[in-house]
């Protein structure tokens, strides 16, 4: 077991970018491989995954020390004041403005937990803040076999890889008996819908929930895993 000290959990949630608002050269080099209506859906589904066609449309923080956190989130320009529910501080913006909320924490942070953020949040944010000219405060893609600044729990719990089959993030909850936001019915391909519904502080809370969840990952990763 390790200590850490002002360590900081984050998680993001992202939605594809309107497709019909691409470039045609965009929508044909996206669509080059697609044969039929099934597998054109799924390319503009896929899109949420990429930095060139995704929007940010929350990020969730949490301090394990503290156990408190905030979530930046996208309400469409729809006036969500800024407030606080337990220990969460809730704060609506523009993608641009979200980002520079995050960069702000992370820049105090001694060390940062994901869950596969190496594989999808750092890259998408570091990518994204650059689309808005935005300057990262912090290098969020660090060296991959070092914990001493990242600490992506799926890496972590395959081992790198070396495990044949790999499981998302409520699936390693439930391992270690963890709950998991996903328990209650919400997961990330429900984000899309709840945004364009303008159901905006669901997608902060259920973005939040997952934060909580990977910290409780994580404090059990470090006690019992972390040799």
């Amino acid at each position: 077991m390790h200590a850490y000290m002002n360590t900081i959990v984050f998680d993001i949630e992202t939605i594809p970018q309107n497709f019909d608002s691409l470039e045609e050269s965009t929508k044909e080099y996206l669509l080059r491989y697609a044969e039929t209506p099934e597998a054109k859906d799924e390319i503009k589904e896929q899109m949420a995954l990429w930095a060139p066609t995704n929007e940010i449309v929350a990020i969730g923080v949490v301090s394990v020390e503290g156990n408190k956190g905030a979530v930046y989130f996208q309400d469409n320009g729809t006036g969500v004041e800024d407030h606080e529910e337990e220990q969460v501080t809730y704060r609506a913006g523009t993608e641009a403005e979200i980002l520079s909320h995050f960069w702000e924490v992370i820049a105090r942070a001694d060390r940062f937990v994901t869950f596969n953020g190496r594989g999808f949040d750092c890259p998408v944010l570091m990518l994204r803040s650059a689309a808005h000219g935005i300057r990262p405060s912090k290098n969020l893609m660090p060296y991959r076999f070092s914990t001493e600044a990242h600490i992506d729990l799926y890496d972590q719990l395959t081992f790198h890889g070396a495990t044949r089959k790999s499981f998302n993030l409520d699936m390693y909850c439930k391992l270690f008996e963890v709950e998991s936001p996903k328990s209650h019915g919400v997961s990330g391909k429900d984000v899309k819908p709840l945004y364009d519904k303008g159901r905006y502080m669901e997608i902060a809370r259920y973005c939040i929930g997952d934060v909580f969840a990977t910290r409780q990952l994580f404090l059990k990763w470090n006690t019992l895993i972390n040799v």
